[in-house]
């Protein structure tokens, strides 16, 4: 199991990529949590080129796909989807591991 990337998710990555003039051969997604938020825990997304020896990775609808051990532990089984709304727009978490949730949606506890 890994995260899972869903297809709106990555033809969003894949639009940022093209915006932002970053060649997709090079370009990894990274996936990670830090401490904070209101919850204990927030999501991190951020397109890197740097990866580590000890980082997972893996393609995800031909996205390139990398997260720390330590981050992995809590997001293994993780969805990340994209929601373009009248209400907001942005990448959503449907996190299984996670005990709590913020109303944002953008922290959790586990």
């Amino acid at each position: 199991m890994s995260v899972v990337i869903t297809e709106k998710a990555t033809k969003e990555i894949q639009s940022i990529c093209e915006q932002q003039n970053l060649d997709p051969q090079k370009v990894y997604l990274k996936v990670g949590v830090k401490g904070g938020g209101c919850s204990g825990f927030s999501y991190i997304l951020d397109l890197t080129e740097t990866k580590s020896e000890q980082d997972h990775e893996w393609d995800m609808n031909g996205v390139r796909v990398i997260c720390d051990a330590k981050s992995y532990l809590y997001l293994n089984g993780v969805e990340v989807d994209f929601k373009d709304e009248l209400m907001g727009r942005g990448f959503v978490f449907k996190n299984p591991n996670a005990t709590s949730t913020c109303g944002c949606g953008s922290s959790f506890s586990a």
